[in-house]
């Protein structure tokens, strides 16, 4: 058992072993709150280095998925842009009304689609 008693100037330490009482340890309050006071500061600087390092980490990880994230917008813009062009192609080639064009796109569809029932029969 210990018992602390705090005065202005000095902290009493009382400690209780087997044989009763033990000897009374002086130390004076100011030191003892300054020691204290310098161990929350270390603690609190250990935690606040540790907090400027993940909001660092998290900083640049965000930078990294932004860049990331242009580099697929502008992908898909061109692959729009591709898409677009092939669709206008298809539709000129439709409006032009030629019977035997028409034909050949109908006989290239049949032809794909007999290829990949082939390859998908013979495994």
């Amino acid at each position: 058992m210990e018992v602390i008693l705090m005065t202005e100037q000095r902290c009493v330490c009382v400690s209780a072993g087997e044989g009763g009482w033990g000897e009374a340890q002086y130390q004076p309050t100011q030191d003892m709150l300054e020691q204290e006071n310098s161990r929350h500061e270390e603690l609190l600087s250990t935690k606040v280095k540790a907090l400027k390092s993940l909001t660092i980490d998290i900083g640049a990880e965000v930078r990294d998925q932004n860049k990331m994230l242009h580099g697929m917008d502008d992908d898909f813009d061109s692959s729009g842009g591709l898409l677009e062009a092939s669709m206008r192609r298809l539709k000129a080639i439709t409006r032009m009304g030629g019977h035997r064009q028409m034909l050949y796109l109908i006989l290239f569809c049949l032809f794909v689609f007999v290829v990949c029932w082939l390859i998908v029969r013979s495994r």
